[in-house]
């Protein structure tokens, strides 16, 4: 038992290290700030580490939410208060999260696209499904596999209806994935100004492109997205990363 037991404080601890470390490495914040937890909107701001000055990049622009925000599983410690991420909620993950590779249905990135890029096949899924060992991970299955063979839920990044023709991953419930903890969150292309997601956030496609074409792996770029009361202190982070301790309650929650 206590071998199990300093097992865990050391993984805390070295979850603790590499997190305050890509907090302290970040060049490029994407900010969105919502007015409340039951917010279905916000705005997205673009910022850029100049000499050690925050600079907005662009202009704020519109993203819609999943029926509200909750405190999602990110780079940031275990929240003191407020309502956690679960699978199937419909909410937007709060906290303070890195950025995978951008996808889309093009066989090409787009121009200035300096990301990671995937392109969307009529096999690739993303798996909801809490039970399955794939859980939270894009999977491409083979030709002729369906997916209720495998899974009980899983969503086709290929849809008809347009909504990721282009978008980003967005990682949240990494490292470790925790069973039913939230899946499958990304930027996309939104329905309209008012329509809500299931818990992504989205915005309009022209200003989709012009985020993806601005984010530079070599930045280390940060999402930061929270209701507007609660971003002063996961902004505070990135000025004092040694904010997380040792004896956090990390990442497990």
């Amino acid at each position: 038992m206590r071998r199990l037991l300093l097992s865990a404080i050391l993984l805390s601890s070295l979850n603790v290290f590499v997190s305050s470390q890509a907090i302290a490495q970040a060049r490029q914040l994407v900010v969105i700030s919502a007015p409340s937890w039951s917010s279905e909107t916000g705005k997205l701001k673009m910022l850029s580490n100049v000499s050690g000055v925050w600079v907005q990049h662009g202009h704020e622009v519109a993203v819609v939410l999943g029926h509200g925000l909750v405190w999602g599983r990110g780079l940031q410690p275990n929240p003191k208060s407020g309502p956690k991420k679960r699978e199937g909620d419909g909410r937007s993950p709060a906290g303070i999260f890195s950025l995978g590779p951008a996808f889309g249905y093009a066989k090409d990135p787009p121009s200035g696209c300096r990301l990671p890029y995937r392109t969307i096949t009529e096999q690739d899924y993303f798996v909801d499904d809490p039970n399955a060992k794939e859980y939270n991970r894009w999977v491409e299955l083979p030709r002729d596999t369906s997916p209720i063979q495998l899974w009980r839920s899983a969503e086709k990044m290929l849809r008809s209806d347009g909504l990721y023709v282009l978008g980003v991953v967005i990682d949240q419930n990494v490292d470790p994935i925790v069973r039913s903890r939230g899946s499958a969150i990304f930027f996309h292309v939104w329905r309209n100004a008012s329509t809500p997601t299931v818990g992504c956030t989205a915005m309009a496609k022209t200003d989709l492109l012009k985020l993806i074409r601005w984010l530079d792996p070599a930045k280390k770029p940060l999402l930061i997205q929270a209701p507007a009361p609660e971003l002063p202190e996961l902004r505070a982070q990135l000025e004092s990363p040694a904010l997380f301790s040792i004896s956090a309650t990390y990442r497990e929650y």
